[in-house]
């Protein structure tokens, strides 16, 4: 069975069929790095982090990005209220960002772009748009001028009268069109800015992506990917602007986007106010429980998420897990084959996860009642499968110690925590050190300072 992917540009599902035989290219939007990120935003990460590694599975070389935005005035407003430089801010949450991903069992991506490092990509796009008419220069902004691309509104199926009837009232002065937006902002002394030709400032959100985009991995590629909430209009612009540099060429032939995650029913956003931090939810449930729960719906349908979630897919890896450490003694045959993991043709149509999972326990279940060779078969398949998706990774007598709760913690985690533990008393927060040190000895981990330096061992 082909890779099945529903396309968000032709709204329906289409056979996977990419650029190049033998590569394989793929885009997902990643955070804003000012604060801690909830399990909104920990579910792209892991649904697009499944399909990476299915392509892996199906391709020789697949090459995966997922950006961190580290310019934003939602990090300017943090770092004024802070009172922190804005590289501060940016570097410890983007540290803790990569650390709860990788607390839910996701693979690094191939690439992990920062905008910041792409400033000189950045001004030429913005280049370019400008010298063939697609941007205009007002009242010290660069802006895309909606009305240049015919096909604008199209990956958002937005007409031009939606679009405009849609636009705020306050249209700000700088606008010709209430739909066009900034690719280049000016900005003030205190502010972050670089030189241009049209004066110090800073990127726009959009064109951010784009310039990551085409230097990682291309003018088209074959997957673009991300939340429902950024089709418009950060997704729409993304390609507008791509597709006008480009003469016509499309940004990516194949769009993903995830459903929202709802918290008891309402939509989950930081903006709100009700949003469930990752980092927060760690401390009760092990990564992979969050892992577990994300995979329970369809990526492309809302998810409503809340303890009773997380609680059933708690039980569901220790039943998982109970199965396989009954059958531990059994060796499994370590092969890469797709076509040897049943269940995987659930993963193959649009992702499917919640039947895939369900097929898990089918081959659990049925592995408990076999002997011999047909146990063994069992046993392999059900492993490859959790293997596709990012689940079962420990061994059953780790993952019943860690229930026990003995924490397992990796050394990268620990000497995380010690850096965050220096911070706070830098800050004279010894509060929040004490914290840290008492949950690293909740982790078996103890600490020993010096006057040089801190180390530490497991009991």
């Amino acid at each position: 069975m082909p890779l099945v992917i529903y396309n968000t540009l032709t709204r329906k599902k289409e056979d996977f069929s990419p650029i190049s035989s033998t590569r394989v290219t793929m885009y997902v939007c990643g955070p804003t790095v000012y604060n801690r990120v909830h399990i909104g935003n920990a579910r792209p990460a892991v649904i697009f982090d499944v399909l990476f590694r299915v392509l892996q599975t199906l391709y020789p070389r697949v090459d995966y990005a997922r950006n961190i935005t580290d310019i934003d005035d939602k990090i300017i407003k943090a770092s004024r209220e802070l009172n922190q430089d804005i590289s501060v801010i940016t570097e410890r949450y983007s540290r803790l960002y990569v650390q709860d991903m990788d607390s839910l069992n996701n693979l690094k991506p191939t690439f992990s772009p920062r905008a910041t490092d792409h400033i000189s990509e950045i001004l030429d796009i913005i280049t370019d748009l400008f010298n063939s008419g697609f941007a205009y220069f007002s009242e010290g902004h660069v802006l895309f001028s909606v009305a240049a691309d015919s096909n604008y509104g199209k990956l958002s199926q937005r007409l031009s009268s939606e679009l405009m009837a849609g636009a705020r009232i306050n249209v700000a002065s700088y606008k010709q069109n209430p739909g066009d937006f900034v690719l280049w902002k000016p900005s003030g002394p205190a502010d972050p800015g670089w030189p241009s030709r049209w004066g110090r400032g800073r990127p726009g959100w959009h064109i951010e992506c784009s310039a990551m985009v085409k230097k990682h991995l291309g003018e088209t590629i074959d997957i673009h990917g991300g939340g429902q909430d950024l089709l418009f209009p950060h997704h729409e612009n993304e390609s507008a602007q791509s597709r006008c540099i480009h003469n016509g060429r499309p940004l990516s032939n194949f769009w993903m986007h995830n459903g929202f995650v709802n918290l008891d029913g309402e939509k989950m956003s930081k903006s709100l106010g009700n949003f469930r931090l990752v980092g927060d939810l760690l401390k009760k449930y092990p990564g992979e429980v969050l892992r577990y729960a994300i995979l329970t719906a369809h990526y492309r349908f809302e998810q409503n998420f809340g303890f009773s979630v997380l609680d059933a897919a708690k039980n569901s890896l220790n039943s998982l897990y109970g199965y396989l450490r009954a059958a531990e003694n059994i060796k499994i045959s370590h092969s890469d084959e797709l076509s040897s993991c049943r269940g995987v043709d659930a993963l193959l149509d649009d992702l499917n996860t919640p039947l895939a999972l369900s097929e898990l326990h089918r081959i659990a279940k049925e592995m408990h009642t076999s002997n011999g060779t047909k146990k063994q078969r069992l046993k392999t398949q059900l492993v490859n499968l959790a293997r596709l998706m990012g689940l079962l990774q420990q061994q059953p007598e780790a993952w019943f110690k860690n229930e026990a709760g003995n924490q397992l913690i990796t050394n990268d985690q620990i000497e995380d925590a010690i850096i965050a533990r220096k911070e706070a008393k830098l800050a004279g927060d010894y509060a929040a050190a004490d914290v840290i040190r008492k949950r690293l000895e909740k982790s078996g981990v103890v600490l020993e300072d010096s006057r040089k330096d801190t180390t530490w061992r497991r009991r």
